[in-house]
């Protein structure tokens, strides 16, 4: 049977197993709340850049209380015999997935919707990134692919 590295030869049961699900409610919850003020911020219309890094910014405390409460709550739990792994696993994956949710989701959520930031010339035009423009006797023209 396999151990917890971290947790000094814990062996990996059928209680860190339901401590795994366990923490998959905790980030999904997480990824909930920071996609939903994502979708409020778009609805609000900031651009979808924005959006994205003001819901990251907006979240973060929210985010980082529950996950810190959920730790420190767990933290009686690693001296029991019983219940020590799965303790661990909260902790460890609560941490790990707070990171992630912060760090990792926003980024991915931009690469997976083309989400590219915009200056502010291209905010006041309404011509983004992939419409270059070019000049002709004065006036400019747009270049469509």
């Amino acid at each position: 049977m396999s151990t917890h590295w971290l947790t000094h030869d814990e062996p990996f049961g059928i209680n860190a197993l339901v401590g795994l699900i366990a923490l998959s409610g905790i980030l999904m919850r997480n990824t909930f709340i920071l996609l939903g003020q994502v979708d409020h911020n778009l609805k609000e219309g900031l651009a979808p850049f924005d959006a994205v890094v003001e819901a990251t910014v907006q979240r973060a405390r929210p985010v980082i209380l529950t996950a810190l409460a959920a730790i420190l709550a767990f933290v009686p739990l690693t001296h029991s015999v019983f219940w020590g792994t799965l303790a661990y696993t909260l902790i460890g994956g609560t941490f790990a997935g707070t990171i992630l949710t912060l760090v990792f989701l926003p980024a991915m959520y931009t690469i997976w919707f083309r989400i590219v930031p915009t200056s502010r010339d291209e905010e006041e035009t309404g011509r983004g990134p992939s419409e270059p423009t070019r000049v002709r006797d004065g006036t400019e023209v747009r270049v469509s692919a």
